[in-house]
């Protein structure tokens, strides 16, 4: 007899409903869905969940916490592997059972270190440590290319027989436009960051633009062809304009991350794109960076998928703050973290709690805190209790 696993006295988010109910698992996969009690002696094994929610694993698209894993402060580097591991940890530990880990390449400007090393370096230790079922999550690659640099090309190439890549996306930061349109936002972050002086700041600037000049129309449309060559995922990021958008679908591209006006994003919506925005601008009430807020596209229906970008918890931390404020219900919610990622990847076996989809699964306790300045009506917090994956309990 197959082993069995029964997740019972649950609120289970499904697409269309909250149903109190237990889930059967076999052979690490969803085999059945029951409402009410489960029967005592019914399964080999099972867990009361306690009226706990209980939600598919989050998909995760854009998360560039693991670099700060493998170097935690400017000048420092750490073994990749256990890196790995404790981003997977921390990751896992939000409710995520599928990541996809953004790596860099590129450098405009020769001054820092070429991204190729590092990015090889990751993607071995998360092909090592998944090989070596290591990992809770179970982790791909996201490959983010600053087409503006001129090497960003053949570091792509050098990365082609790195099997976990799965999806690329096409990112410009050169100040005065896209992402940075406002180039003060340009200097608060870089020189916040301790990476340049105000006296430096323009000449850098100024830098920027010629490289940018040369290399960013070629590069985009080579990267483009060679994703689409190896089967790759492709998304734009930072589209501010009609044009932009036009151009990137002209290149394929079926997502767009952080579309950085409310233009951008319709346009993205009329040429079938799916829309991802951080988390983190819906928990903190708008864009660090000056652009368009998530939760107006949201309001606007333009809003499709919440990835963490720099804070992990985030994105199940939002979609319960939304249900809390009556923004959006918690089974819609689901599918910004879960059903719409996994589709936008093409990962079909996955991101629904329904029969013969993989049981990828996360328990949510949902704990009100009182009111403070920030959250004056309080605030509905996600504590995660249990993570399955493939029906394996792995935090």
């Amino acid at each position: 007899m197959s082993p069995e696993t029964v997740l019972s006295n649950a609120r289970i988010v499904l697409s269309d409903e909250i149903l109190r109910g237990s889930v059967l698992i076999r052979d690490g996969m969803i085999a059945d869905l029951q409402a009410g009690a489960v029967q005592p002696g019914t399964a080999a094994a099972g867990e009361d969940l306690d009226g706990d929610y209980l939600m598919p694993g989050l998909v995760e698209l854009h998360t560039d916490h693991l670099e700060s894993h493998v170097q935690p402060r400017p000048g420092t580097h750490w073994d990749p592997v256990p890196a790995v591991l404790a981003h997977d940890a921390q990751v896992s530990g939000a409710g995520v059972t599928t990541v996809f880990d953004a790596v860099r390449i590129g450098s405009m400007t020769g001054r820092e270190d070429d991204g190729t090393a590092l990015a090889r370096e990751i993607a071995e230790a998360i092909g090592y440590a998944a090989a070596a079922k290591l990992t809770r999550a179970e982790h791909f690659i996201h490959v983010r290319c600053e087409v503006a640099a001129p090497s960003t090309v053949a570091e792509f190439e050098s990365l082609s027989e790195v099997a976990e890549i799965r999806l690329a996306s096409l990112m410009d930061h050169t100040p005065g436009q896209r992402q940075y349109a406002d180039v003060e936002a340009f200097r608060t972050y870089m020189v916040g960051k301790g990476k340049l002086t105000n006296e430096a700041f323009l000449p850098y600037v100024d830098e920027l633009k010629k490289v940018a000049e040369v290399h960013s129309v070629p590069n985009r449309a080579e990267i483009a062809r060679l994703a689409s060559e190896s089967g790759i995922a492709l998304a734009a990021h930072d589209d501010a304009t009609i044009e932009h958008v036009e151009e990137s679908a002209g290149f394929g591209v079926l997502i767009s991350e952080f579309p950085t006006t409310r233009v951008a994003a319709q346009a993205a919506r009329e040429r079938g794109q799916l829309i991802v925005m951080g988390a983190p601008n819906i928990m903190r009430g708008g864009s660090q960076s000056g652009n368009v807020a998530a939760t107006e596209l949201l309001e606007t229906g333009l809003l499709d998928i919440l990835s963490s970008d720099y804070v992990p918890a985030s994105p199940l931390q939002a979609v319960f703050l939304l249900d809390a404020e009556g923004a959006l219900p918690l089974r819609e919610g689901a599918k910004l973290v879960a059903a719409n990622p996994a589709r936008a990847v093409g990962l079909d076996d996955r991101g629904v709690i329904e029969a013969g989809r993989r049981a990828d699964l996360v328990r949510v306790h949902a704990h009100d805190l009182p009111a403070y300045p920030n959250r004056p009506h309080g605030h509905r917090v996600p504590v995660v209790r249990g993570v399955w994956r493939e029906g394996a309990r792995v935090s």
